[in-house]
């Protein structure tokens, strides 16, 4: 049996020194998007090499390890399920299904319902695309105008676009997060996305509440002309996914829906456009695909050295002294939650979060009962609300860059984030949602 060792886990903490610290270092020195000029993919290599040196037994024995840790039938899942969510992304925006969505929200929002139709609009963007940072990119342009012409709060209306978009990122059964969350835990997205739904539903609903007494009246000029049609492709993915329908084959129809759009209704859009724009979506799935598959491998190292279990135990004793009853199923909901909330507050990727703790998490959830759909939840939750206030994450950066706003100023206004956070706490101390219907 292999002993709990927390020497085990230093190769983890070297790759979130290595990340951190650089990401520190470059903001000390004014460059934008600090914590993004080294990428994880390589700040990860000195950890892997640290992890195989730590490990016992022959060398090739460890790299063997580590190879089946890359190979594991988790890891390779998620890594097809990327490449499709990439490809079906990017040709759905690229034949006009984003512009026709923002477009066709904005001519149906009453002026007194601005800002929670902002809000509403941007939900859909991003659980149709799977990702916030495209969502932001497309949306916070137009929300900043409507902003200076409705007079608003430039601040309020940035920070509903970002509270939107971790809405979407969050329940999206394209998203990478949501990927890597039921991947890891072994649940399908279905179940996943009706436990989740029951937590971030309140929490939207009372932010919707909150920002309609905070718009005020206002005229949107300037909608562009859009194509209903357009929409259907974000629309039938997202029906196949709830209805259940295996998710690679929701994906690959998306993507045969879309092209399809595209090659009829667009006479400049070819085969070959189509081809590109699928392989596009591929390449922009690189980073996180390379990054799967490493910290598969390290995983397995330091599962096989003991670190793993001794950082299960840890969490456990840190949830404990929190008040958490030893043995509860709260205790091991909490554990799992602090573990990806922190870590997310180390790596400013939620993504990055949620795989690192992947295998800790569902650790934790075998021996506290959890269910695998509710602690996918939980990890997409938390790394989620973190990812949303957090003034060095990519999201805020993004979006104060667009508003010339500071970060710091712009974490107050995403209301949304704090108040998920507020409402998964709840969820967890009155043990609700029990289960998805």
């Amino acid at each position: 049996m292999t002993s709990k060792s927390p020497l085990a886990l230093l190769p983890l903490l070297l790759f979130l020194v290595l990340f951190v610290g650089s990401g520190l270092w470059y903001q000390s020195q004014g460059v934008d998007f600090a914590f993004y000029q080294i990428s994880a993919p390589v700040a990860i290599l000195p950890a892997i090499a640290l992890a195989i040196l730590l490990g016992k037994g022959h060398f090739d024995q460890r790299i063997e390890t580590f190879i089946k840790g890359v190979g594991d039938n988790t890891i390779i899942t998620m890594i097809l399920i990327y490449l499709l969510a990439g490809a079906f992304a990017s040709v759905a925006k690229s034949v006009g299904g984003v512009d026709a969505t923002v477009s066709f929200g904005l001519s149906v929002v009453p002026p007194s319902l601005l800002l929670p139709g902002l809000f509403v609009i941007t939900a859909f963007v991003a659980t149709s695309m799977g990702t916030s940072m495209g969502t932001i990119a497309a949306i916070a342009p137009i929300a900043i105008g409507v902003a200076e012409a409705a007079d608003l709060s430039l601040l309020l209306t940035v920070g509903t676009v970002i509270g939107g978009a971790m809405f979407g990122d969050n329940l999206s059964i394209i998203s990478d997060t949501t990927i890597a969350a039921t991947r890891t835990q072994g649940c399908d997205m279905r179940d996943k996305f009706r436990m989740n739904f029951k937590i971030a539903l309140p929490a939207a609903v009372v932010t919707l509440i909150w920002l309609y007494f905070q718009s005020g009246e206002a005229t949107i000029a300037d909608i562009q002309d859009y194509d209903l049609i357009l929409i259907l492709p974000y629309v039938a993915v997202l029906g196949l996914a709830v209805a259940g329908v295996n998710v690679m084959l929701v994906l690959f129809s998306g993507i045969v829906l879309a092209g399809m759009i595209g090659l009829t209704m667009q006479a400049d859009y070819s085969v070959a456009s189509w081809s590109a724009d699928i392989y596009s979506g591929y390449t922009g799935m690189q980073e996180i695909l390379i990054l799967s598959l490493l910290i598969g491998g390290l995983a397995a190292l330091m599962k096989s050295q003991g670190g793993l279990d001794w950082l299960v135990g840890a969490i456990e004793r840190i949830s404990r002294a929190l008040g958490a009853k030893a043995g509860s199923t709260r205790a091991g909901e909490l554990s799992i939650s602090a573990a990806v909330a922190l870590t997310n507050l180390c790596t400013a990727n939620n993504t990055v979060s949620i795989l690192i703790n992947g295998s800790v998490a569902k650790n934790i959830a075998q021996r506290y009962n959890v269910d695998p759909k509710r602690s996918a939840s939980l990890l997409d939750i938390f790394s989620c609300v973190v990812q949303g206030i957090l003034p060095y994450g990519a999201q805020i950066l993004l979006a104060s860059s667009l508003a010339s706003v500071s970060p710091l100023d712009l974490i107050g206004y995403v209301q949304y984030s704090w108040i998920l956070a507020v409402a998964a706490l709840i969820s967890i101390f009155i043990g609700w949602p029990k289960g998805a219907k």
